[in-house]
C-alpha cells in the first residue's frame, strides 16, 4: 500500500508504523490496542494503524480517569473518532488512588497501564501500541536524571517492553518527533482534544516541556537524539545488571517460592546486595524502592543477622511488610500495622466465634481475616474428621492462650503449639491464627493440623478437613 499524496513527514509515520506492524504475525488473529487518549499522539497513531492494515485488525483503548471535568466528552470524542475509522472502540474508567507519597501523575499512569492490559485480555489483544515519541522520551530522561534515578531510571520508556509480560507495549514512535505527528495530523485532518493539565507548570513534566527543553533547543539542537542515546546506553547497562542479579537470585534462592536466603544476600557487597534486591522486588511486583529506602532495607537485614533477632525485622513498603524467620527473608501482604507476637507464641485476643456445624462448606471469620474451609475427604485421609465429630458440639474459633498442647497421632504424647509451630517452621507472626476447639476440647490448629487426642465420634456421614484460608497471603 503505498500513500503518494503524503509529504516526506508523513511518510516516517506511515513508515514507523509499517516498521512495527511487520513486528506482527498476521496469521494470529489478534487485534492490536492502541491507547487513545485523544490527544494529539494516540490520534496520529491510531489513524496511521488503520491505513497501513485496515481496521479489522485494530482496536482503540480509552482510559477514563475522571481527574478532569471534560473526561466523559474525551470518551465520547474517542469513541466518535473510533467510529468514523471503523474501529472496535472500548473504554474502562479507573478511580486513581495515591499510596505512600506517590505522586499524582505516577498514580495515574499506574492505574491507567493497569486498566490497558485489562482490556487487551479482555478483548483478545497481545500488544498494546502506545504514541510516546522522542520528546516524551527526552523529557522522560531529563526527569529521571533530576531525581537521581539510577540505570533503570535513565533507560526511561523502551520501543518495546521485554520483560515477559502477556501484554507486549510497543512505542512505534519513539524515535519521531512531535512537530512530525503534528504535521502529519494537519494534513489528515485530525482532530484532537488539549487535556487543560499539560499547561499546568506546577507538575514537573510540564514545566520541563514549556520552559526547560525550548531553551536546550536553541543551545542544543540535537539534545534529544543526545538523550535517546543515554537512554539506550542506560537500557543496555540495566540488562547486563539483570542478568547479574538473576545469576544471583538463583544462588540465594530459599526453599520457600519467593524467598531468599538472608546469609547469601549477605554474602555480597553492599552494590551487589541492593541489586539483587531490586531485582528480586521487581520480580514479585512490588513497587520499586528508592536509592535511600533499598539502602535502608540492606542496612537493617545486616543489623538482624549480627544481633540474630529476625524477628524484630518488620519494614514496610508500599502495602507489603519484609520478614525475616531463620535463614529465609520474603515480602508479605500487608504491614507492621498487624499485632506485635509475644514471647510465649502467644497472641492477643481476639472474640471467640462460634458454629453449630451442620453441613457448611465454609466459616468465614471477618476479624481473623480468614475463612475455615470444609472440605469432603475419604475416612484414610490423614487430617479427616467426621461429620458425626462436628456435629457433636458447637465450634469454636478462638485466640490461643498459651500452653495448649496438641497429639499428633492418637498414642502419641501431648506437645505444645509454640513447639510444634517452632517444628514446623512457622515463624512467630504467622503463628496469629484461631484455634478449632470442639466444645473445650482443641480439635485443629492451621499449620499444625488435626489434635488426634480429641475423641471422634461415629455415626453416619462421611468424613471432612478442615483448612484455614486467610485473606493475606505471600504475595
Amino acid at each position: 500500500m503505498t500513500f503518494d499524496t503524503d509529504t516526506p513527514a508523513s511518510r516516517l509515520v506511515i513508515d514507523a508504523v509499517r516498521a512495527a506492524f511487520a513486528d506482527v504475525p498476521a496469521s494470529t488473529g489478534n487485534p492490536i490496542a492502541v491507547a487513545l487518549s485523544g490527544g494529539l499522539d494516540s490520534t496520529a497513531l491510531l489513524d496511521a494503524a488503520v491505513r497501513c492494515a485496515g481496521p479489522s485488525r485494530v482496536i482503540a483503548l480509552h482510559i477514563h480517569h475522571g481527574l478532569s471535568p471534560n473526561a466523559d466528552a474525551w470518551a465520547a470524542h474517542c469513541h466518535a473518532f473510533a467510529q468514523t475509522l471503523g474501529v472496535r472502540f472500548a473504554s474502562r474508567q479507573v478511580d486513581v488512588v495515591r499510596e505512600g507519597g506517590e505522586s499524582l501523575e505516577a498514580a495515574a499512569r499506574d492505574a491507567r497501564y493497569r486498566a490497558l492490559d485489562g482490556l487487551c485480555e479482555e478483548q483478545g489483544a497481545r500488544a498494546l501500541w502506545l504514541a510516546h515519541h522522542a520528546d516524551d522520551q527526552a523529557e522522560t530522561v531529563l526527569l529521571q536524571l533530576l531525581r537521581g534515578a539510577g540505570v533503570a531510571g535513565l533507560a526511561a520508556m523502551a520501543p518495546q517492553r521485554a520483560d515477559g509480560a502477556s501484554i507486549s507495549r510497543v512505542r512505534p514512535f519513539l524515535h519521531l518527533l512531535r512537530a512530525q505527528l503534528e504535521h502529519y495530523a494537519h494534513e489528515r485532518d485530525l482532530r484532537w482534544i488539549d487535556d487543560e493539565s499539560n499547561a499546568d507548570t506546577r507538575y514537573a513534566r510540564n514545566a520541563l516541556r514549556h520552559d526547560v527543553l525550548p531553551a536546550l533547543a536553541v543551545h542544543f539542537p540535537g539534545f534529544r537524539d543526545a538523550l535517546a542515546r543515554t537512554a539506550s546506553h542506560a537500557a543496555s547497562a540495566q540488562r547486563l545488571l539483570d542478568e547479574l542479579a538473576r545469576i544471583d537470585m538463583a544462588s540465594a534462592e530459599g526453599d520457600d517460592e519467593g524467598a531468599l536466603r538472608l546469609s547469601a544476600v549477605l554474602a555480597f557487597d553492599d552494590e551487589r546486595a541492593i541489586n539483587l534486591l531490586r531485582y528480586w522486588m521487581r520480580s514479585l511486583g512490588l513497587q520499586a524502592a528508592s536509592a535511600a529506602r533499598i539502602g535502608e532495607v540492606l542496612r537493617q537485614l545486616r543489623d538482624a543477622a549480627v544481633s540474630r533477632d529476625g524477628h524484630a525485622l518488620r519494614i514496610d513498603h508500599a502495602g507489603f511488610c519484609l520478614r525475616a524467620y531463620r535463614d529465609a527473608i520474603f515480602w508479605e501482604k500487608g504491614d507492621s500495622a498487624n499485632p506485635a507476637d509475644l514471647d510465649d507464641g502467644a497472641n492477643p485476643a481476639r472474640m471467640a466465634s462460634v458454629l453449630n456445624w451442620n453441613g457448611e462448606s465454609v466459616w468465614r471469620l471477618p476479624h481473623w481475616r480468614g475463612t475455615f474451609v470444609f472440605e469432603p475427604v475419604a475416612q484414610d485421609d490423614a487430617d479427616a474428621i467426621s461429620e458425626a465429630t462436628l456435629r457433636a458440639a458447637p465450634l469454636c474459633a478462638r485466640s490461643r492462650a498459651g500452653g495448649e498442647r496438641l497429639r499428633l497421632s492418637a498414642d502419641g504424647p501431648g506437645r505444645t503449639l509454640k513447639n510444634l509451630f517452632q517444628e514446623r517452621g512457622v515463624p512467630g507472626w504467622k503463628r496469629d491464627v484461631p484455634l478449632v476447639f470442639l466444645g473445650e476440647t482443641l480439635l485443629f490448629v492451621p499449620a499444625i493440623g488435626v489434635n488426634r487426642g480429641c475423641p471422634q465420634a461415629s455415626g453416619e456421614g462421611g468424613y471432612r478437613r478442615i483448612v484455614w484460608q486467610p485473606d493475606l497471603v505471600i504475595a
